[in-house]
């Protein structure tokens, strides 16, 4: 696989910080003399004056995955974090307040997590009209509710602003047992890649607004017709609005070794970073890509975003789960159960190989 441009932390919100690492210091600023020994993502060492420190079993989870990771002072447990925002996706302000509150929360499912508290960031735009945002910002507010008590948990504060963006988000924490979470570095040979959603998100979206946009319409309408793009923004928007909670409880359920959620590198670029948090030498070999329907051709027609070649970006996207060979099939199976409701799916992609 080729190596991906940059890792995330905390679902992309920080991927600047890959950007600028190893370069010079702004003038007048030196880091490396006064803070030479400072690790802002390792937590401090034990007090030798309380012999009190973090846990020595569970080490910090940094730049790299989907959440921060930090074990406290005390009691053995860990502080699990993650935060990220969104400017306006898609036409429905509901959906989209949905999907912002779904795409931070699968931070959190891709280790096993399903339970959390939240605060939500909201900016409103300059540009809206007074109008626009008596009607706009109540059902982004709604669709980010209703989203967050499906999940099992509620807005307990947060900030807004105005700024010339509309931007909406929320920060999720949780602090918790070691058991309660899975660390995302036991992948073993023999393993099996699983994904919870179809990928194609933002090829849906883009061919969505390319509908009134006859210079890159033209490019793709001879491989797809714009009722086929209307369907496929449809199941794109209910795919970014549905939470990968079900998928982080059977996670545990199943002995998940491994998982991460596909947003905004790609299942290149995340299952590259997972890769690289194993603690065994392993290879993960991707055979099979579920894509939303006539969106491979879109991308191919299009030059554009690379989605068979795992580039494209998704937003709220599916979760990349590393399981025993003998559970893949039964997790499949379960996912879909009507108990669990409508919208689940899940595909065996391929199975983890020796390798580095």
């Amino acid at each position: 696989m080729a190596e991906a441009s940059v890792t995330g932390v905390c679902g992309e919100a920080m991927a600047a910080m890959a950007a600028v690492e190893g370069s010079s210091s702004p003038a007048g600023l030196t880091l490396g003399r006064s803070f030479s020994n400072y690790r802002p993502l390792e937590p401090p060492g034990a007090s030798q004056e309380t012999g009190v420190g973090p846990s020595p079993t569970f080490p910090a989870l940094g730049i790299g995955m989907d959440s921060c990771v930090i074990p406290l002072r005390r009691g053995g447990l860990s502080l699990v974090q993650t935060t990220d925002c969104f400017y306006r996706l898609v036409d429905d302000p509901y959906v989209m307040g949905r999907t912002a509150s779904a795409n931070v929360l699968s931070d959190l499912y891709a280790m096993g997590i399903t339970e959390c508290d939240m605060l939500m960031l909201l900016s409103v735009s300059q540009s809206m009209s007074e109008e626009e945002r008596e009607k706009v910002t109540p059902l982004m507010v709604k669709g980010f509710r209703d989203s967050t008590e499906e999940g099992g948990t509620a807005v307990t504060g947060g900030q807004t602003m105005v700024n010339p963006w509309l931007i909406i988000g929320r920060v999720a924490t949780v602090v918790c047992q070691p058991n309660e979470f899975i660390t995302p570095d036991s992948a073993v040979v023999g393993d099996v890649l699983v994904l919870t959603k179809p990928l194609g998100t933002q090829v849906a979206v883009s061919a969505h607004q390319w509908l009134d946009n006859p210079e890159r319409w033209n490019k793709v309408k001879m491989v797809v017709s714009g009722e086929q793009v209307e369907l496929a923004y449809q199941e794109a928007m209910l795919n970014m609005a549905t939470l990968n909670r079900t998928a982080a409880g059977l996670m545990h359920t199943f002995n998940a070794h491994a998982a991460t959620d596909i947003t905004g590198f790609g299942i290149l670029g995340h299952s590259q970073n997972l890769e690289k948090q194993q603690r065994k030498e392993v290879s993960f070999v991707i055979h099979n890509l579920p894509v939303i329907a006539k969106m491979a051709a879109v991308s191919k027609a299009s030059g554009r975003f690379g989605l068979l070649q795992g580039t494209s970006a998704e937003t709220s996207g599916e979760l990349l789960i590393c399981l025993p060979r003998e559970q893949a099939a039964r997790f499949c199976s379960e996912i879909i159960s009507s108990k669990y409701g409508e919208g689940h799916q899940a595909w065996i992609l391929s199975i983890v190989e020796k390798g580095s």
